[in-house]
C-alpha cells in the first residue's frame, strides 16, 4: 500500500498505524518527528504532479484543509482521494477509523482506542468558561461554528462566544473581540502561531491561555493526551 497524507494529523495516524505505508506528506506534516517521506508541497497547494509520480494508490484529503481543485486534478490523473470530514470529537474518531481501514490496517490501532477512551470518560466540567479564540491576526480570524476545535474546548468546558456565527472561521474587529469579555481568550501556536509575547498584549486585563495547536485542532494520537494538555494551558491562564 503506497499513501500519501495532505493532512497533518492523518499522517501522524498512519505512520504509526501502519509503518511503511506513507510515501509522500505535506510540508506541514511535523509529526512522528522522523518521518522520512517525499514532500510533495502545503495544504492549500499540493505539487500535484509531484503525487503523481509516487503512484500512490490513495491519497488522504480533508474537505477543509485541502482545496477541491486540487483533488478534482488528482482525480483526473487516476488517483484515488479519500475526502475525510471532521467537525467535531465523535466524528473524528469515526474517520480515523475509515481512514486507517482504507490504508490496510487491519487491528485498530491501540492508541485509537485508548483516545476514544480518555474522551467518553471525560468528567463533567466543574464549571463552564467563556472564550474567544484567534486562529489568526492580521486580519483577526476566529473559531466560529461547527469546527472541530470548537467542539474540544466546549467538551472541556469552554464556550466558544462565536460558535453560533454564521461563518466557520469569522473575521472579527479586534474591539468586538475584547468588548465580548471572555473569561479566556485561548491562543494556539497554530495556524498563526501565537506566543506569550505575540498576541496576549492584543486582549489587556483578560486572562489569555497558550495552548498546543497540535492537541487543539489535530486529530490523530495527540487526542489521546490533548485533554490532559489542554486542562493544564487553560488553568495557567487563570493562575
Amino acid at each position: 500500500m503506497r499513501v500519501v497524507s495532505l493532512v497533518p494529523s492523518l499522517t501522524e495516524a498512519v505512520a504509526v498505524s501502519a509503518p511503511g505505508a506513507l510515501v509522500g506528506a505535506t510540508d506541514w506534516c511535523s509529526h512522528p518527528a522522523d518521518l522520512d517521506v517525499t514532500r510533495v508541497g502545503g495544504t492549500k497547494n499540493p505539487k500535484v504532479d509531484r503525487i503523481v509520480a509516487l503512484a500512490p494508490d490513495l491519497v488522504i484529503a480533508n474537505e477543509e484543509e485541502n482545496r477541491e481543485p486540487d483533488l478534482a486534478a488528482l482525480r483526473a490523473a487516476g488517483v484515488e482521494v479519500l475526502v475525510t470530514e471532521v467537525r467535531d470529537v465523535p466524528q473524528a474518531f469515526r474517520e480515523l477509523a475509515r481512514v486507517l481501514a482504507a490504508c490496510g490496517v487491519g487491528a485498530r490501532p491501540r492508541w485509537l482506542d485508548e483516545a476514544e477512551e480518555t474522551w467518553s470518560s471525560l468528567p463533567l466540567p466543574g464549571r463552564r468558561t467563556t472564550a474567544v479564540v484567534p486562529i489568526w491576526r492580521r486580519p483577526w480570524m476566529v473559531l466560529g461554528r461547527a469546527t472541530f476545535a470548537g467542539d474540544v474546548l466546549a467538551r472541556l468546558g469552554v464556550d466558544n462566544l462565536w460558535a453560533t456565527h454564521e461563518d466557520r472561521y469569522p473575521r472579527i474587529p479586534l474591539d468586538d473581540l475584547r468588548a465580548a469579555a471572555p473569561d479566556v481568550v485561548v491562543l494556539p501556536d497554530e495556524p498563526y502561531r501565537f506566543t506569550a509575547d505575540d498576541g496576549p498584549e492584543a486582549y489587556p486585563g483578560l486572562p489569555c491561555a497558550l495552548v498546543s495547536g497540535r492537541h487543539l485542532t489535530w486529530y490523530g494520537p495527540s487526542l489521546a493526551e490533548a485533554p490532559r494538555v489542554l486542562s493544564e494551558a487553560l488553568r495557567a491562564a487563570h493562575r
